[in-house]
């Protein structure tokens, strides 16, 4: 029979050293000769060891937890705890810096103890990349950046590159700072490469690459802080966004894991990021999550297995090799069974317990999002950014994102077959890129109160009306901007509600901008709708209308910027104007109307190709590709060209009615903006030019109507008539408005967003120095008296009968991630307090370390159960 081959680690020391086993010496470390103090005899490398023994490199890197406590054991001579063995010698020095350390070992030497195999292994390092690809994968599936996923194509690649730097970095032996410093230079190398090639795929060189980053990043800022616009077309910066997120999350988890050896740390990070991802698309990323969660609980069971089995080693506890199998096997099946058993709860169970917590939470996104595409232009199809929100402005962008989502459902009247639009918001000032309004007033109406009295927008009720009533209930549309119903081509309809509302008006409360109200999931709206006929609203009434405008109108809806009306604006203005009858405001915006709906526009939800960057106007006049917000805007600003106000209104188009006709429902497929020209005597009468999806509905011609005749200033009524000392008025300044979102808007929500930062830093900032610790020279008791203090106040102190092991061994026991460092502190208090020795810098320095460590992890010590007795 064969002699069963020896796993002893004194086995595998040469012969010649001739010290007793027992006294030979402890110190195999970083920095060290690797030769026996005793009689210069070479000790062997890791490499030389018995496969499968103790001293087999694969499983004998000590965590940095337990490496600290060794090193001060090492270089401190024996200051190990009385009564035990300490084997650690024979764990090997971890990476190459050990070995290049060995100064008297030559080139050969050197390159042979150089470890190819990470000790955690190479399945380790693929799981890690796998959570961090998994990162990269979510964002790129809802097509993140203006909704072409190929943008984004490159995000799990970066991301699984941060994750190889790290480890890199980590087997280099290189210090934290030093590690992510270099790693933020070579992602400054690397990144705008891998984004240059999405934004000009043409020019593979390195040169044309970063120029091509460069140049989108330097024109987004230019775009937004020096050349006055709301909001940028550049897509580059945000791709360098989400590139820098992707690789600095592999950086850390590699470092993390590698170098830290905390995994626990690297599963929490990615994880909160892929969850953070998972919720803001509506994308179905199950399949993410569960491939996430099998590389999680993986690399954590590897983790733990190597820890057991380092610790075993130095123990010399067992065999080590089968105590890993055992862990392996185990854990294994214990992430089989509950990834089993998560899908098929998911497959299986009905219930909703938290669903209440979450209503509003997608109108709120929504609205964030809105509020960051002015700087960060975005978003794709499978983004809950992506949906309709109406608030104080307007921007216009180069896609006009919706969905087939149901948003509200309306109940009405089944005979009633009118074709209603319904109206969110309204918007008297065009900037170029977009719509916003000026000053607000708001007035408070309590229900049944009728919204329009004393303001400008109700003085003309209709001559002929029929009351109709509405229930108005919301599906996925959360916001709190009610909707109103009018008539195509007739005015808005002065409405009443039954819910407590905010009226928003405009200039001293003059008006119509929105109505808000917090009982906004189900309402009813009761309104007076003007009849179409010769008795009611009809082509030559709107003829015989004139231009006698108030001042207020004339103030405020018929400015705009010089350069909207560009060369190519001017001479769409002609071609209208030579395509019908343009004697009245009406005929012109009858002819205006009907000529951007002819086959000379095409609708076209996409016109980011025509590299639109300055004016809508101008560029829908060129390119004559756009879509609702292009044909209204182009309409609006061309007519107040002439002289005729206009306003731009959004809301949804009518809806599909049931067979019973009685429910009306509306998606953010119909969400919608139009235009509204003033009419002297008659108030806002709707006009739709946008081809493909309006609903005209044709007026009558009505009965001959002489020109009406000019009112003289003293009847043309003002604002001062209408004013009253209504203490429900409030007065915000521009801009102000409270509706949330807008397909873009800016409010409270940045300076929430901004606040929460700017306190996540401080409380970081905080914790780093809570981390940190006194500054200064410490010492062993301070250390010590510092460890029990906390331990107390969360009620573990120590006994009156505890020695120093004891107690640091009873909190090992409590927080067995802390051993190591208890250890150390106990190890260092015992040979300073009762031993009489000094410590070298070294063993400080260690000490230090394991201070900071116990700083945070006896803060563990408050959420467990509390089983303590200080006192007995």
């Amino acid at each position: 029979m064969h002699a069963r081959r020896s796993t002893d680690p004194l086995a595998a020391l040469p012969a010649v050293c001739s010290l007793p086993p027992r006294r030979r010496p402890r110190r195999i470390r970083r920095r060290s000769k690797r030769r026996c103090g005793h009689c210069a005899t070479r000790w062997p490398s890791m490499s030389s060891a018995p496969t499968g023994s103790r001293l087999d490199r694969s499983w004998a890197r000590p965590s940095s937890r337990e490496s600290g406590g060794q090193e001060l054991s090492a270089t401190g001579g024996n200051g190990s705890q009385p009564g035990r063995e300490d084997y650690s010698p024979f764990i090997a020095p971890a990476g190459a810096k050990a070995a290049a350390n060995a100064g008297d070992l030559s080139l050969l030497e050197r390159l042979e103890a150089l470890q190819l195999r990470p000790s955690e292994g190479w399945l380790t390092l693929g799981l890690v990349i796998v959570m961090v690809a998994t990162i990269g994968l979510s964002l790129d599936d809802p097509q993140w950046v203006l909704g072409n996923g190929e943008l984004t194509d490159f995000l799990a690649p970066v991301g699984a590159l941060g994750v190889v730097w790290g480890f890199l970095s980590a087997k280099a032996g290189w210090s934290r700072w030093l590690a992510h410093f270099l790693g933020a230079v070579f992602a400054a190398l690397i990144v705008p490469i891998a984004v240059g090639m999405g934004l000009n795929p043409a020019d593979q060189s390195i040169g044309g690459l970063f120029h091509a980053t460069a140049e989108s990043t330097v024109n987004a800022y230019l775009d937004l802080a020096w050349r006055g616009q709301t909001i940028t077309q550049q897509y580059g910066h945000f791709m360098l966004v989400l590139g820098i997120l992707c690789w600095a999350t592999g950086q850390f988890a590699g470092y993390a894991v590698f170098g830290h050896r905390r995994p626990l740390n690297a599963v929490v990070l990615t994880g909160m990021l892929l969850v953070a991802s998972m919720s803001i698309t509506i994308r179905d990323q199950l399949g993410f999550l569960v491939l996430f969660s099998l590389a999680a609980l993986s690399l954590l069971v590897r983790s733990h297995t190597l820890e057991e089995r380092t610790s075993w080693l130095r123990r010399r506890i067992g065999d080590p090799a089968t105590v890993g199998r055992l862990y392996l096997r185990g854990g294994s099946a214990f992430v089989a069974a509950a990834v089993g058993a998560a899908l098929l709860l998911t497959a299986t169970a009905s219930s909703a317990p938290l669903a209440g917590a979450w209503t509003g939470v997608d109108q709120q996104i929504i609205e964030w999002g809105q509020q960051i595409q002015r700087f960060l232009p975005c978003c794709g199809a499978g983004t809950r950014i992506s949906g309709v929100s109406f608030g104080p402005n307007a921007d216009i962008v180069g896609v006009w994102e919706t969905s087939s989502t149901p948003a509200v459902v309306i109940t009405r009247n089944p005979t009633d077959t009118t074709p209603y639009y319904w109206m969110a918001t309204t918007y008297d000032t065009f900037t170029l890129k977009g719509w916003t309004r000026s000053k607000e007033v708001g007035v408070d109406r309590q229900p049944g109160e009728s919204m329009l009295k004393d303001t400008l927008e109700g003085q003309y009720p209709p001559r002929e009306k029929q009351t109709a009533s509405f229930n108005i209930s919301a599906l996925r549309y959360r916001g709190d901007v009610l909707l109103t119903p009018t008539v195509p081509l007739t005015p808005m309809a002065n409405f009443v509600d039954s819910v407590p509302t905010h009226l928003t008006l405009l200039a001293d409360g003059s008006y119509f901008l929105s109505v808000q109200s917090d009982d906004h999931d189900d309402y009813q709206v009761t309104a007076d709708i003007p009849t179409v006929g010769d008795k009611g609203i009809n082509q030559n009434l709107l003829r015989a209308a004139g231009k006698s405008y108030p001042p207020e109108i004339r103030g405020l809806y018929l400015d705009y910027p010089e350069e909207a009306i560009g060369p190519n604006a001017t001479k769409l203005l002609k071609e209208i104007k030579a395509s019908g009858k343009t004697d009245t405001p009406f005929d012109l915006a009858m002819t205006t109307q009907s000529y951007l709906r002819s086959n000379a526009f095409t609708y076209d939800q996409d016109v980011r190709a025509f590299g639109c960057t300055s004016n809508v106007v101008e560029c829908f006049a060129r390119d004559r590709h756009g879509y609702c917000q292009y044909f209204a805007s182009t309409m609006a600003i061309l007519l107040r060209a002439e002289g005729v106000p206009t306003r731009l209104v959004q809301g949804f188009l009518p809806g599909d009615k049931d067979s019973s006709g009685a429910h009306e429902t509306l998606t953010f497929a119909q969400s919608h903006a139009w235009v509204q020209v003033y009419f002297p005597g008659i108030g806002w009468v709707n006009f739709d030019p946008t081809g493909g999806r309006a609903v005209v509905t044709a007026l009558p011609a009505g009965p001959a109507i002489p020109a009406l005749p000019s009112p003289s200033v003293a009847e043309i009524p003002s604002v001062g008539d209408f004013q009253s000392d209504d203490p429900r008025r409030s007065v915000r300044p521009a801009g102000g408005g409270t509706e949330s979102g807008g397909p873009s808007s800016p409010g409270n929500p940045p300076f929430v967003i901004v606040g929460f930062l700017l306190l996540t830093a401080v409380l970081g900032l905080a914790f780093a120095a809570y981390q940190r610790g006194p500054r200064g020279p410490i010492q062993p008791d301070s250390v010590y008296d510092g460890v029990v203090r906390l331990a107390r106040r969360f009620g573990y102190g120590p006994r009156p009968t505890q020695t120093v092991y004891e107690y640091t061994g009873a909190l090992g026991d409590e927080l067995p991630a802390a051993r190591p460092s208890l250890e150390l502190v106990a190890r260092a208090k015992v040979e300073v307090a009762y031993g009489r020795r000094e410590l070298g810098q070294d063993r400080l320095g260690a000490l230090r370390e394991a201070q900071r460590r116990l700083r945070v992890t006896l803060l563990r010590l408050i959420f467990r159960r509390h089983r303590w007795r200080s006192r007995r």
